[in-house]
């Protein structure tokens, strides 16, 4: 297991390198600039290239990277061209929290009442109840997050006056893009989940756990979920990023000051420093979580064994 750990995380390290490469170059060939281009030709040579100098503009693209590369490693993602002044990572630890949030709660929302629909939809096979799971999994796959969002806040913001359309000033404000976000986590884990529990619940060392007259509980919680939650396992790595991270739709719609609004907010203003710094810190994030995802596999079922290797 320490050997899968140090060679996964090796390949992260050249992952994000590669990334981070890739993204410098693909900002210096996008067309247009972060600064006014009328200002900048108003000033004289000595100060345009003074403040081209400031941002280490003067300089040829090979020794840009290099110097990048170098603070990239100390864990400076730069300066901000529209934010003047202000550092990329300051301003990413500021947005991350409502982010986070909102992330967090729809996870936690979506994952206890996917599980709990997947699992009576699945004891209660062909009932009210499955049919009902399987409505709202269509309903919850079809419908996006921004559809339901608008709605929310019609009947749940302005008819009704329940919670605050938009902007982000107390705990409230981060209920309702929390639904809007969880709808789709529900329909997702409630699919997989019934999916799943019908497989299991066939096989043979339930049939056995059951003709020992252990109880539906029992059976239900120490042999059914524990190896159906596997593929669940699977498809929450991708949606917990996504959340975490901030959705870049739902928090523009809400007003909410995350990190997905950042996003937008500098591809807008083809801020370049903010775009590759986001960038690396959703291809870290996903990269780690993908790596807890396969760690969770051994834990969840001591059957697998990662590359062999054993523990």
């Amino acid at each position: 297991m320490k050997k899968f750990v140090v060679v996964r995380l090796i390949n992260i390290v050249i992952t994000l390198f590669i990334i981070a490469t890739a993204t410098f170059f693909l900002m210096k060939m996008l067309p247009g600039s972060p600064f006014d281009e009328e200002k900048l030709s108003s000033l004289s040579d000595e100060a345009r290239l003074e403040f081209l100098a400031k941002y280490g503009l003067d300089q040829p693209v090979g020794v840009q990277y290099v110097k990048y590369m170098g603070n990239l490693a100390k864990g400076d993602l730069g300066i901000s061209y529209y934010f003047k002044g202000q550092e990329v990572t300051t301003l990413i630890t500021d947005r991350i929290g409502p982010s986070a949030l909102i992330g967090t709660q729809a996870v936690v929302l979506g994952l206890s009442i996917g599980l709990l629909l997947g699992i009576v939809a699945a004891f209660r096979h062909n009932s009210g109840w499955d049919y009902a799971t399987m409505i709202i999994a269509v309903l919850g796959v079809s419908i996006p997050n921004f559809v339901l969002a608008a709605l929310l806040q019609y009947y749940v913001g302005l008819k009704w006056g329940l919670l605050p359309v938009a902007f982000w000033d107390s705990y409230s404000s981060s209920i309702m893009p929390t639904l809007a976000l969880s709808l789709t986590v529900v329909a997702m884990v409630a699919r997989f989940m019934r999916n799943e529990m019908l497989e299991v619940l066939q096989q043979d060392y339930i049939i056995t756990a059951r003709s020992k007259g252990l109880g539906q509980l029992t059976v239900i919680i120490k042999h059914a979920i524990r190896n159906a939650l596997i593929p669940v396992v699977t498809i929450l790595g991708p949606i917990a990023v996504s959340l975490l991270t901030g959705s870049l739709v739902i928090e523009n719609i809400f007003g909410v000051p995350g990190i997905g609004s950042l996003f937008v907010d500098s591809i807008k203003v083809s801020d370049y420093t903010i775009i590759m710094g986001l960038t690396l810190f959703y291809s870290a994030f996903f990269i780690l979580t993908m790596l807890v995802v396969d760690l969770l596999y051994g834990i969840m079922d001591p059957r697998i064994r990662i590359n062999g290797v054993k523990e």
